[in-house]
């Protein structure tokens, strides 16, 4: 299971730190993706949502630079980072250290993403930013969903402020009524917005990612 951060659904704190959650009160049986991503070493079984994804979009190539925001306990750049090689980077963003070992072409950063960002400056822009933050739940739908997308918009600054132009974006999202307003704001940045449901996305979960495709010229990040 990857990192979680508890948000309020009206609007964000100064900081995410006090607001993290760092319990567990459920504890789910492991199934084939859970079973798979422990033979094969990965951290989490998240690794498979990205995985598909890539898959269907081909996010990385060799020598790329990417940003995984919310990133511990690490799969996802666990994943990425052979794709990009060691003359890529992978940057992995989260309140706290990753758990599994990484080569060192990847970067572990302990961030706010509510703060400062500027120490990103010295490892983009980047050719992907990659987002699979998910807010702590409480069982009410409708406050999951705003939750998780103010988490997702989050993720669209990010890379409005850091992605290359023709460069990807993918954002985790629970549908809720903000779900169309946050790809109508992709949909200014990209050429083009994918919706995708990865099948290790558990079947009760109304998850799905946002791909946002060739970001356009305008507005370039900074330097």
């Amino acid at each position: 299971m990857r990192h979680t951060y508890c948000v309020s659904p009206v609007k964000w704190t100064a900081s995410l730190g006090g607001l993290l959650d760092a319990t567990m009160t459920y504890k789910r049986p492991a199934d084939r993706f859970t079973k798979q991503a422990k033979a094969e070493g990965f951290a989490a079984r998240s690794v498979y949502k990205l995985e598909e994804i890539d898959r269907r979009v081909r996010l990385f190539k060799p020598g790329m630079k990417v940003l995984d925001l919310g990133a511990a306990p690490g799969s996802w750049s666990q994943y990425a980072a052979p794709k990009v090689g060691s003359k890529g980077h992978v940057v992995a963003v989260d309140l706290v250290p990753l758990r599994a070992p990484m080569p060192p072409h990847v970067v572990s950063m302990q961030l706010d993403l509510l703060g400062d960002r500027s120490d990103l400056a010295m490892y983009g822009p980047f050719d992907v930013v990659m987002s699979d933050m998910a807010p702590h739940t409480s069982g009410v739908a409708f406050a999951d969903a705003a939750r998780s997308e103010e988490l997702a918009s989050i993720a669209v600054d990010v890379a409005n402020e850091w992605l290359k132009p023709g460069g990807t974006l993918v954002t985790k999202v629970f549908l809720g009524d903000g779900f169309e307003p946050l790809r109508a704001s992709m949909r200014a940045i990209f050429k083009e917005v994918r919706v995708i449901k990865p099948e290790a996305s558990r079947r009760e979960s109304v998850e799905i990612f946002l791909v946002g495709l060739l970001r356009k010229n305008q507005a370039k990040p900074a330097m």
